[in-house]
């Protein structure tokens, strides 16, 4: 591909170069969170801040991890994965938010993702509709072991992904508004757990660079618990998922060391 950053080995959107980040690399999608879970780091230290995209790189378990964030929905995520991996990244712990699908999941509780819906456009360029977004076993079983060790509530689940915010939450709006309602009420059927906008590129596109990702999310609130009547608390402080996925890579560098 042609070089458009003018520097080998610079990153055109990332805007790092190889040694710049560890092997283990945790994803948000805010780029206002990357200094909240750096602080979890020691030595901690800004490497470049580059539009949606801001990393910091620092220690866990005297390991060289990093943080960058992605933006919004899946091109942005792909295209982080992608300079990641050529900077040396291979493991991915996505940190974020999403909203409730199943009854039983509250705001405030976390979900980690075993898969993900494909309604989305960025994972049909890398791969057939017919292959599966499946998060990495190790990475969710950290993830898992994580939130267990923690004592939070926790759900494991397939997460539904979309490109458009308000398509979820105004889908009658919407000229194609057969489609959305429709598909909602079969994720409803199928027992999804929520809704979020970039693991299921994430996923196919770790398949496809042999990489390892999984993602843990904080549950914002949940539609179908707020049009049914129930109890539906509202929660934005992420720091459950943080600290889910900052155990989480702290799980599979002491696992990668025994192995």
């Amino acid at each position: 591909m042609q070089n458009y950053s003018g520097e080998a080995g610079l990153q055109y959107h990332l805007q790092i170069r190889p040694g710049d980040v560890g092997r283990y690399v945790i994803l948000p999608g805010d780029p206002k969170r990357c200094e909240k879970i750096a602080a979890h780091f020691e030595d901690a230290r800004l490497v470049a801040d580059s539009r949606e995209f801001v990393t910091y790189t620092g220690y866990l378990n005297g390991e060289k991890v990093s943080v960058t964030s992605t933006g919004i929905g899946g091109p942005s995520a792909s295209i982080a994965m992608e300079e990641l991996v050529l900077c040396g990244a291979d493991t991915f712990v996505r940190v974020g938010t999403c909203g409730g699908i199943d009854m039983d999941v509250k705001g405030g509780d976390i979900v980690v993702a075993t898969g993900a819906i494909r309604m989305e456009g960025t994972s049909r360029e890398y791969a057939p509709i017919e292959f599966p977004a499946v998060a990495n076993l190790d990475v969710t079983n950290a993830l898992v072991g994580a939130a267990k060790e923690l004592g939070y509530t926790f759900h494991t689940g397939v997460v539904q992904c979309k490109d458009a915010f308000y398509g979820q939450h105004e889908p009658e709006r919407m000229p194609v508004s057969y489609e959305l309602i429709n598909k909602w009420e079969a994720w409803k059927r199928l027992g999804v757990k929520a809704s979020e906008m970039e693991s299921a590129a994430l996923f196919v596109v770790a398949s496809h660079l042999g990489v390892r990702c999984g993602s843990n999310f904080l549950v914002v609130g949940n539609q179908e618990r707020d049009a049914a009547g129930l109890d539906n608390p509202i929660v934005h402080d992420t720091e459950s998922a943080i600290k889910v996925g900052i155990e989480a890579v702290r799980k599979l560098i002491e696992e990668d060391r025994k192995n």
